[in-house]
């Protein structure tokens, strides 16, 4: 199997940053180039060495032999209906947080030359200096749907994302977005909101000298790029929708045994909580 020689990297953020710095680290490409929509990321990204140079979308399509999509989802399929056409060794590998509405949107002529990935590490930051070396080192990233994309295009994938440190899980897109709703989209909801709960008090200057690890770890993800997350929100709507319901009944239900003031039901309710920890 002839062995990739050029990586093109689209989005210079968090993700696209430290693909680059990983990848780099393999010693076994000739080149990593880079696109991003921003100047300044696309200067940051050389500065910081997260790529060897920025060059037009254009030639990421013509130079490269696998390219990363590390954009907000919606941008990926944007991305995606700009290749008119490509080698049909190429490999393309999405990095977005979503799955279904993405495999749905590949067109036919590319589908065989398609990876979807989601790897699941990140942080609250995004942009080029926030990129990090090892970001994925030790980390899940899921492959969905590969029954449809070309056996060398697995191949590929598979050895890059094991390359890098990753363990590899494959589940169907319908699979990846419900769980997925559940344990990533939905925490950031509930994060975002519990910011905007605190920030909407008369003194929040007061309430915020005061807080402590819990607030701390509690609201940390509502530092997170509102643009991406807005686009994964839209295109995983319903999953979302089903999690967020789950988590008000929870809610709820702490309500009513607060205010009626059933303390052991509580304790209960709590106790119960505790034991997911054992799965951790």
């Amino acid at each position: 199997m002839q062995q990739p020689k050029h990586i093109g990297i689209v989005g210079l953020g968090l993700i696209g940053g430290s693909i680059g710095l990983a990848l780099k680290e393999l010693k076994c490409f000739k080149s990593i180039v880079g696109y991003d929509i921003s100047p300044l990321h696309s200067s940051l990204a050389v500065s910081l060495g997260l790529v060897d140079e920025c060059v037009e979308l254009e030639d990421i399509f013509n130079r490269t032999d696998v390219i990363f999509l590390a954009v907000p989802v919606e941008g990926i399929i944007e991305v995606l209906q700009q290749i008119k056409c490509l080698k049909p060794e190429t490999t393309i590998i999405d990095l977005g947080g979503t799955k279904q509405k993405i495999l749905d949107s590949v067109p036919l002529h590319l589908r065989k030359n398609f990876i979807a990935a989601h790897p699941m590490s990140g942080t609250e930051f995004y942009g080029p200096k926030a990129a990090l070396r090892d970001l994925f080192k030790d980390k899940i990233v899921i492959l969905s749907d590969l029954q449809d994309s070309g056996a060398y295009q697995v191949q590929v994938a598979r050895d890059i994302f094991l390359g890098i440190g990753m363990k590899i899980i494959k589940m169907s897109a319908q699979e990846h977005d419900k769980h997925i709703a559940l344990i990533s989209h939905m925490p950031h909801v509930i994060s975002y909101a519990l910011a905007n709960a605190v920030l909407k008090q008369e003194d929040p200057q007061m309430i915020l000298a005061l807080v402590g690890g819990g607030f701390l770890s509690m609201s940390r993800l509502s530092k997170s790029s509102p643009k991406m997350w807005r686009d994964i929100f839209k295109q995983n709507k319903d999953n979302v929708l089903d999690s967020l319901a789950s988590f008000e009944n929870e809610l709820t239900l702490a309500r009513k045994l607060i205010e009626q003031e059933d303390w052991d039901g509580l304790e209960s309710f709590m106790a119960h909580a505790n034991k997911l920890q054992d799965f951790l």
